[in-house]
């Protein structure tokens, strides 16, 4: 198919901010799931607390993605959300399957919330000359998701 989405990028610029737009589309998908399987095996003395500040972070994570997506398709390059794409290449470090204590869970999110922002503030440096525009959207998506790391860790006391 012809490419039926144009962008005053060069093609430089466009590749380095759509591989940049496409990894933090797959990043956060991964996010995304991983809270959501960890928001339905959570349990202990503080599961509500936990199951609630999950659901905070799943939504953020989606409503972030599809930002993420659409600054893409808004360059002119197609987001890459498959499942077997998430699973290649993703750079959060995974949760495991069957129920987890509250206290391992709030780990386990500290640690995907952790490498996913760190992967952020690269996409941050590369697209600094590149596209400031994607530049702009992955600031506020790390400021967030640096924000929610805080206030996970903050449940450690």
């Amino acid at each position: 198919m012809a490419q039926p989405i144009t962008t005053t990028l060069d093609p430089e610029q466009q590749r380095i901010a759509g591989e940049a737009l496409n990894g933090a589309v797959v990043d956060l998908i991964d996010l995304t799931l991983i809270a959501k399987q960890a928001h339905w095996n959570v349990i202990g003395e503080r599961f509500r607390t936990v199951h609630l500040a999950l659901d905070e972070l799943v939504e953020d994570a989606r409503d972030f993605t599809d930002k993420a997506a659409e600054r893409a398709t808004a360059i002119g390059v197609s987001p890459d959300g498959r499942a077997s794409t998430v699973a290649d290449s993703s750079g959060a470090k995974g949760f495991p399957g069957g129920w987890q204590r509250d206290v391992d869970v709030t780990d386990a999110i500290i640690g995907n919330l952790a490498a996913v922002v760190q992967r952020m503030r690269g996409r941050i440096e590369a697209t600094e000359k590149a596209d400031p525009v994607t530049q702009d959207l992955f600031i506020e998506i790390t400021a967030r998701l640096e924000q929610l790391h805080w206030m996970w860790e903050a449940q450690q006391g």
